[in-house]
């Protein structure tokens, strides 16, 4: 099943705090593993307990892409990079 993906104006923002070169590392990552089943959890992708952000997110290196599934479509909601345990979305400290 071919699933649709959507960036949420904030996600792109999110995308636009990073240099190219990691923009299209994060690009890449999401074109990767949403094209088929983003809502089966693997080394990847997995499912988060209730949070603010989202219920799935996905590593890519340092990255995460937070996002939601509603049918077959994939929402991209937040894009942020984990520096030891802690999450940081455009430069601010983030709790989940």
């Amino acid at each position: 099943m071919a699933f649709i993906i959507i960036i949420k104006p904030d996600a792109e923002d999110d995308i636009q705090y990073y240099r190219v070169n990691e923009q299209r590392i994060i690009i890449d990552g999401i074109k990767t593993h949403f094209t088929a089943e983003p809502d089966t959890a693997t080394k990847r992708k997995k499912k988060l307990r209730p949070n603010p952000i989202a219920p799935w997110e996905l590593r890519v290196d340092i990255y995460r892409v937070f996002y939601a599934i509603h049918g077959t479509t994939v929402y991209v909601v937040a894009i942020g990079h984990k520096v030891h345990n802690r999450l940081y979305i455009r430069g601010k400290e983030v709790d989940l």
